[in-house]
């Protein structure tokens, strides 16, 4: 557990504790005893409140896929709304010390009042409280969960120009902590302003004989007090308030009504003799359960507006989790592949090298028809390490001795093969008379037509290059001499763009490697891999602590680290306004835990600067390729079993699912028009009685 997530958690629990002398009732003594014992008098709302808290992080996981598959992002909305109100709370009151303080105030605050809200009803054994309050908390996460799936709004920090994530980035621990948990997408509404509000509208509704005021008092104070913290910290927009209010409300509402026939069944002075039925006399309690299902059913049978009400809402849910499932299950694996150990990939096409018991094979997928068949393309005899190419549909491929083309859309006829020398790379540039195939030997590149015609290369005098790539018909190259200098030549000239990669960080983050035992070393860096296109040039850089990625805008001249600069990455691919690549995010090697040694796959959508999680469990993945429609990676699940996963950016709903959701959709409508006409006919007869 994190230091700084231990502190806050134990300065929740010691304030609870110390205060309970503030907040008891007149009539009781606080003892030893009763510490004991009011867990076993409220375990169930325990239970409840501790299932609440680790759920949202599930939730969080499943939102940050949502968010990648359907990018379903509010914030534009509630942006034109606000405009920059929250921006002039945060510059008017910016200070050092007020930042300090209320960025530990937001966590360890709500902590607090989320421990304490059932702690003290429970050790004070006010049973009518601790059962409306418990409800009320847990029906104000539920009310929050379809917005978090489905109506996803950015922190503000992450939003408005100029406006920081003050919380956030008070330390690199800090920031790491909130980025492991926050997806930063869930800022509608707040659930720090919808639970204490929650709990301060309980005590005004249910305290009757106004024992609990000093603690109403203190929840609506903290109220305010978070209210401008959530503003100022760069966290949350006002309407986030309003939407905590509205959710608050309507969970109170809630927690009275399902009040009654929750605690009939859980309440824990009755339920061990339930248990204990079961146990000693198994037939009574089916018997007991078999008459509750008969009544359940013939009240179904004869439903009133309260049975047609809960369908209604067991559609709703049904259809939600459908939509859910599907869009966060888009991608599917690839078929033909028994063990992939490379990928290239291009707008429609997919090739995989893939170790096979006779040996190399390239397969080969149209990724137009979203189909697992693979295409068996007439190929050399090749091996693990032999390169290959695609562009558009013309596939390169070679061994030590041949380099073959084939176009794909006729994968049995051999379009080019000439004898080679072990070449080391194989790339393809596409140059107005066509496309151009560039090898890398032994630090030189040469090139020829598809024709097999020799092409004049712009490095002629360069005997030291160690990596080449391409985009369009510009060669990238990165040589021995300066391996921080990316170097753009056109095919057909001479001369080559300069770029410096500068992969410098923070000293905060370059001094949390150091504390990890893997100290950055600037004076021996080096690119390791590279991708490029007319508008930007991605490239990964070994600092000896990690791999950094840095992404430069060839039209401003601007560069920055595109991924945090603590955790490795690799695998960059660039294209269509989107940089994707494989991290191994959060893992500290002094500590490292088992969920985080696995690879997860990120994008950057670089038009609007936002990052997304593609993957967020503990399965591998790794060698994202940005397509037009596709994003394909390798996937490797807790078998060792190594698929590709194709992944669409347009949402796709199986069949199965718009089938569901079709029948839903229709019996829901029939189901609101029988309630609507039931309620009316109850409320006139009850008028008329």
């Amino acid at each position: 557990m994190d230091g700084v997530y231990l502190s806050w958690m134990i300065s929740a629990l010691a304030l609870g504790v110390m205060l309970l002398p503030v907040f008891k009732p007149p009539w009781f003594t606080i003892t030893i005893p009763t510490f004991v014992d009011f867990v076993r008098r409220y375990w169930i709302h325990i239970t409840i409140v501790f299932m609440i808290y680790n759920a949202k992080d599930f939730l969080d996981q499943v939102d940050r896929i949502l968010m990648a598959s359907a990018g379903l992002d509010m914030t534009p909305w509630i942006y034109a709304i606000e405009g920059n109100m929250v921006l002039w709370v945060q510059q008017t009151f910016e200070n050092d010390a007020l930042t300090t303080f209320l960025t530990h105030f937001y966590v360890a605050g709500f902590m607090f009042i989320c421990y304490v809200s059932i702690f003290y009803f429970a050790y004070f054994d006010d049973r009518w409280m601790a059962d409306r309050i418990t409800l009320s908390i847990a029906w104000v996460y539920l009310l929050a969960v379809p917005f978090y799936l489905f109506f996803n709004v950015r922190v503000t920090g992450d939003t408005i120009p100029e406006m920081e994530t003050l919380a956030y980035s008070l330390t690199p621990e800090i920031n790491d902590w909130f980025r492991r948990i926050d997806p930063f997408s869930n800022a509608m509404p707040s659930l720090h302003i919808g639970v204490p509000f929650a709990v301060w509208l309980c005590i005004t509704r249910f305290d009757e004989d106004k024992r609990w005021n000093r603690y109403r008092h203190l929840v609506l104070a903290y109220v305010l007090l978070t209210s401008f913290s959530i503003v100022y910290l760069g966290i949350h927009w006002f309407l986030d308030i309003i939407g905590g209010m509205l959710v608050a409300v309507a969970a109170v509402g809630l927690a009275e009504r399902t009040a009654g026939p929750w605690w009939k069944v859980f309440d824990e002075r009755t339920i061990n003799s339930r248990l204990v039925t079961v146990l000693t006399n198994p037939g009574k309690a089916v018997s007991i359960v078999n008459g509750k299902i008969k009544a359940t059913i013939q009240q179904y049978k004869t439903p009133t507006s309260r049975e047609t009400g809960v369908l209604v809402v067991v559609i709703l849910i049904l259809i939600t989790s459908i939509i859910t499932w599907d869009l966060t299950h888009q991608s599917l694996p690839a078929g033909g592949v028994e063990a992939p150990q490379g990928v290239e990939a291009v707008d429609g096409w997919m090739v995989t090298m893939d170790d096979r018991v006779e040996g190399a094979l390239l397969v080969v997928h149209d990724l137009s028809i979203n189909s697992a068949s693979a295409i068996d393309v007439v190929q050399p005899i090749m091996n693990l390490d032999s390169p290959y190419a695609i562009s558009d549909t013309l596939l390169v491929m070679s061994n030590e001795t041949t380099l073959m083309a084939v176009d794909i859309t006729t994968p049995e006829i051999i379009a080019l093969s000439v004898e080679v020398d072990s070449p080391e790379q194989i790339i393809i540039a596409n140059t107005p008379s066509g496309p151009a195939i560039i090898m890398l030997k032994d630090g030189e590149i040469s090139g020829f037509n598809i024709e097999g015609e020799q092409l004049f290369m712009p490095t002629p005098e360069i005997h030291n290059i160690t990596m080449i790539r391409t985009a369009g018909s510009e060669i990238a190259y990165v040589t021995n001499d300066n391996p921080t200098t990316v170097y753009i030549a056109r095919i057909g000239t001479l001369g080559a763009l300069q770029i410096e990669i500068n992969a410098q960080a923070a000293p905060e983050q370059d001094l949390m490697l150091e504390s990890w035992g893997t100290p950055v070393n600037m004076s021996n860096v080096k690119i390791t891999n590279l991708v490029f296109n007319y508008d930007y040039v991605a490239a990964t850089v070994n600092v000896t602590a990690t791999d950094r990625l840095v992404l430069f805008d060839r039209d401003s001249g601007n560069q920055w680290l595109a991924s945090d600069a603590k955790y490795p990455v690799k695998d960059p691919s660039l294209g269509h306004g989107i940089l994707a690549w494989s991290v191994k995010d959060h893992l500290n090697p002094t500590n490292p835990q088992q969920k985080y040694l696995d690879g997860e796959i990120y994008f950057t959508d670089l038009e609007s600067n936002i990052t997304e999680t593609l993957t967020s469990d503990e399965i591998d993945q790794w060698s994202p390729r940005v397509l037009e429609n596709h994003l394909v990676y390798f996937e490797m699940d807790d078998e060792g079993i190594v698929t590709i996963e194709i992944h669409s950016w347009e949402p796709e709903l199986k069949l199965y699912s718009n089938l569901v959701m079709q029948v839903g959709t229709l019996a829901a409508i029939l189901l609101v028009f029988i309630n609507a006409y039931q309620r009316q006919l109850e409320v006139k007869r009850a008028k008329t009685q």
